[in-house]
C-alpha cells in the first residue's frame, strides 16, 4: 500500500476517537438499526466475530446500488504529482437498484484508504469492524420511464466523500442518482491500482474551496457523459447495467459538508448546470471573496457557522436573490449534519462515554432526530427543485421535528 504523506495530529480528534471505537468493538457487540426490509441485509451488523458498526438504513422504497469511477482531468495539470500529471480522484455513483441479492454490500470507505485512517489515529489492521453501507457494488440500475435527477455532493476537509452516507444512500434509495467525489490532497481514498491517497501537509495542494469546486464541475462533465452513454472512467471498467444514459444532465443539484457546503456554493455561481445547492454548516469563507448574486434555489443547514455568529455566511445569505432557506436544528454541532451522529452514539456506548461526553463531540441534539433530520430535509429540498414535488416541510416548524427552526 503506498500513500502519501499524513497530515499533523493537529485536530485529529474525531478519528482518534474512531478509531479507539473501532480497537474496542473487537470485544464488543453493536446491535443494528432498524431499516426497510430490503436494507436489513445490507445494514445489519455481521456475525460476533467483526463486530461492525452500524449505520442506519435508508427509508425509500428502492434497494441501492453504487458504482466507484476512476477519472482525471487534463485541463488541470497536477503539479504536486510532477510534469505530465493531471487531476486524478475517484467518485462514486449511488443510484435506485434491482435484483441486488446476488451484489455484495459497499464498505463505508475502501480498504485501503479505512487502514489509513485508522493508522492516522494510531490504530492498525482494524479495517474490518468499519461500518457497512446499504449500496450493492454493481447492482443494475432500476430503469423507468424518466432519466434519473442527478445530485453531486463534496466533503469536508480531511474527511471523505463516505462521510455522508446516509443522506447519499437516502437520496438514492428514493430515486436520485447520488455522486460522491474525493477531493485529492484533503481526503482518503483508495485508487484502483492500490495507491492510497490522505490528506497532504503541502500547503501548495489544491485544497481550496475553489479547487473542490473546480472538482464538482469536472464532475458534472463526467455525468453528462455517463446521460450520453459514455464511460468516463479512465480505466474502462465495467459499469452496472443500465447506468450508460440513465442520469439527466439537467436536473442537477448540489450539496455539501463544511469546506464542501462552501464549494457547493463557489461551484453554482461558476456554473449554471447546478439547478439547486444545499449547504451543511458552510463556513462561506471563500478565496477569492464572492463575487455576483446567485438567482438559483439555496438552502443552508446551519449549526455552528451561522449568520448571527459568521460574517461570511451573512454576506452569502444577503447575494441569494432566488428561493432560499435556512434552517438550523437547536443543538446542533458542526459534525451533526452527516454519519457521526449514527456512528458517535455507538462510540460513546463502546467506550463508556458519560452522556456530557458525548454531547461535547455531537452537540446535544437528540442522535436519533439528526439522523431523520438529514433524512429529510436534503430529500424534500431537491424534490421541491429539481423533480418540482413540493411537499410542507420546508414551509415552516414541523411537529415531527421540533428541533428544526427557521432562521429569518
Amino acid at each position: 500500500m503506498t500513500t502519501t504523506p499524513f497530515i499533523s495530529r493537529k485536530g485529529m480528534t474525531r478519528r482518534s476517537m474512531l478509531g479507539a471505537a473501532l480497537a474496542a468493538g473487537a470485544a464488543v457487540p453493536l446491535a443494528a438499526t432498524a431499516g426497510p426490509a430490503w436494507a436489513d441485509q445490507a445494514a445489519a451488523a455481521p456475525a460476533p466475530a467483526t463486530k461492525r458498526l452500524v449505520l442506519p438504513g435508508p427509508t425509500g422504497p428502492y434497494p441501492v446500488g453504487t458504482v466507484q469511477l476512476h477519472l482525471v482531468d487534463r485541463s488541470r495539470p497536477d503539479d504536486i504529482a510532477g510534469p505530465g500529471h493531471f487531476r486524478e480522484l475517484m467518485a462514486t455513483v449511488w443510484y435506485p437498484a434491482r435484483n441486488v441479492e446476488r451484489y455484495p454490500v459497499a464498505p463505508w470507505m475502501p480498504s485501503g484508504a479505512f487502514q489509513a485512517f485508522l493508522a492516522d489515529a494510531g490504530f492498525s489492521d482494524l479495517a474490518s469492524l468499519g461500518p457497512l453501507t446499504a449500496g450493492h457494488v454493481g447492482a443494475p440500475v432500476r430503469r423507468s420511464g424518466r432519466r434519473l435527477p442527478v445530485v453531486v455532493f463534496s466533503h469536508g476537509a480531511h474527511s471523505h466523500q463516505g462521510d455522508h452516507t446516509v443522506i447519499v444512500q437516502e437520496l438514492a434509495s428514493h430515486g436520485y442518482a447520488a455522486v460522491t467525489v474525493a477531493h485529492q490532497y484533503d481526503t482518503y481514498t483508495e485508487f484502483p491500482d492500490g495507491r492510497v491517497a490522505v490528506p497532504s501537509r503541502d500547503r501548495q495542494a489544491p485544497t481550496l474551496p475553489g479547487d473542490f469546486a473546480a472538482d464538482l464541475r469536472f464532475l458534472l462533465d463526467c455525468v453528462e457523459q455517463l446521460a450520453a452513454g459514455r464511460n468516463p472512467d479512465v480505466d474502462h471498467r465495467e459499469l452496472p447495467a443500465g447506468l450508460l444514459g440513465s442520469l439527466d444532465p439537467r436536473r442537477v443539484g448540489a450539496f455539501g459538508w463544511s469546506k464542501g457546503g462552501t464549494a457547493t456554493a463557489c461551484a453554482m455561481l461558476a456554473d449554471g448546470r447546478i439547478r439547486a445547492g444545499l449547504s451543511l454548516d458552510g463556513p462561506m469563507q471563500m478565496n477569492p471573496p464572492l463575487v455576483g448574486d446567485l438567482d438559483r434555489p439555496f438552502m443552508m443547514m446551519s449549526a455552528e457557522f451561522t449568520r448571527a455568529t459568521d460574517p461570511e455566511a451573512a454576506a452569502f445569505w444577503s447575494h441569494l436573490r432566488g428561493w432560499r432557506l435556512n434552517i438550523q436544528a437547536q443543538g446542533a454541532a458542526h459534525i451533526s449534519y452527516g454519519d457521526n451522529e449514527a456512528l458517535f452514539p455507538q462510540v460513546a456506548k463502546l467506550l463508556g462515554w458519560s452522556g456530557q461526553q458525548l454531547q461535547d463531540v455531537i452537540g446535544t441534539l437528540d442522535p436519533d432526530q439528526a439522523v431523520k433530520i438529514q433524512q429529510a430535509y436534503p430529500l424534500a429540498f431537491f424534490d421541491e427543485h429539481l423533480r418540482h414535488r413540493r411537499g410542507h416541510l420546508l414551509d415552516g416548524p414541523s411537529p415531527v421535528f421540533p428541533a428544526v427552526t427557521y432562521l429569518p
